[in-house]
């Protein structure tokens, strides 16, 4: 391999690269808009869920209980109703997610012993979203009646109130849980992904349909230095991409980086080169650009947004999907990001991950270099 003839085709590239300003502003961007899109847009925390009281005793008891949920981040109360029909219309207006009704017989079941019953109307539209505001229902009333069951034994004489079983957790990695520390490191395998593999799978198509690559094929090029020589740039540009997002995600959105930069910027480059070689084989393949446009994004796009576990737990998937999931090579990246950022682990852990690139990354470049023919068909 002649480096001079490499160096020539990377230097063509680059003035290419550069002489397309509103397709490198747009590479710029197209980062910077994801993130900031998906770091504050997307999230699933769940806090001040809009809830409406049906309160049909309207006694200092109620009120306690109700007090509850006045006192916690994940409700507020958003109106006192007096009938049914009211909560109905609030939710199907959206304008509250949950229809708290708290009976007439309320403080005299829990005076004489008895269970007091609360209902709960919740809007399942978005069945993750009612989920959630279950367990945080279950968790106000389990405290309200752990109040009144201690209440109850201080009053009967007991001396000793401690219950049974006490649970104290402890969250590692995501102390606050906040849901942009999970989806800021997820977010950098998209995007790599989007700018490498969208970037390479026009690079030899445009030279087919503009005409010069019958030029670069009369060459004495041999197909490894037309390879290295387009790709280098691209290289260069998603690793720029990839330092714009973790610098935003360090200043911007504060996600904690616990892991060894070195490490992740070595692993990241890495990636890069396999996203690099599935855009060139998509460019080596594809008839137009249109074609090598679509392509890329229904391989590349689309699978690493939703199979790759940045953005979704690939373990709550079907089976098929897991077993889709193994041959997207964004998952092995997301994976290592968040390793790394919020758990701090090294190589130890994460070289299953690091061979399963290094695989796809020898695979894509063979399999383009094969179906490059060098010659005018």
């Amino acid at each position: 391999m002649d480096l001079i003839r490499t160096w020539a085709v990377f230097r063509k590239e680059l003035i290419h690269i550069r002489r397309d300003l509103p397709s490198l502003i747009q590479v710029v961007l197209l980062p910077v808009m994801l993130l900031l899109l998906n770091g504050y847009a997307l999230t699933f925390d769940l806090t001040d869920v809009p809830l409406a009281v049906y309160d049909q005793e309207q006694s200092r008891v109620s009120q306690d209980f109700l007090q509850g949920f006045k006192g916690t981040r994940y409700f507020r109360i958003h109106d006192s109703v007096s009938s049914y029909d009211e909560i109905a219309r609030l939710i199907n207006s959206r304008q509250v997610k949950v229809g708290l009704v708290l009976p007439f017989d309320f403080s005299r079941s829990l005076k004489t012993g008895q269970t007091a019953k609360v209902q709960a109307i919740i809007d399942g539209t978005d069945a993750n979203t009612a989920n959630l505001i279950v367990g945080y229902l279950q968790g106000v009333t389990s405290a309200y009646s752990q109040k009144v069951t201690l209440e109850r034994l201080r009053l009967q004489g007991a001396t000793r109130l401690e219950l049974p079983l006490k649970t104290d957790s402890r969250i590692w990695f995501n102390e606050d849980l906040e849901s942009r520390n999970f989806i800021v490191p997820g977010l950098i395998a998209i995007i790599m992904t989007m700018v490498g593999a969208l970037l390479t799978a026009l690079c030899i198509i445009r030279e087919k349909e503009r005409g010069s690559m019958e030029g670069l094929m009369g060459t004495p090029l041999k197909k490894w230095e037309l390879i290295l020589g387009k790709l280098g740039p691209y290289f260069l540009v998603g690793m720029f991409d990839m330092f714009i997002t973790m610098a935003m995600g360090e200043f911007l959105f504060h996600v904690p980086f616990r892991g060894s930069v070195f490490l992740f910027i070595i692993l990241a480059a890495l990636f890069m080169v396999v996203v690099l070689g599935q855009g060139l084989l998509i460019s080596v393949v594809a008839r137009s650009q249109l074609d090598a446009y679509q392509m890329a994004m229904l391989t590349t796009f689309l699978p690493s947004f939703l199979l790759s576990g940045a953005m979704f737990a690939v373990h709550q998937m079907p089976a098929a999907l897991q077993v889709a999931s193994i041959f997207v090579p964004a998952t092995y990246l997301a994976t290592i990001s968040k390793g790394i950022y919020l758990k701090g682990i090294g190589m130890k852990i994460l070289w299953p991950d690091a061979l399963m690139l290094c695989g796809f990354a020898a695979f894509f470049l063979i399999v383009a270099s094969r179906k490059l023919v060098k010659k005018i068909q």
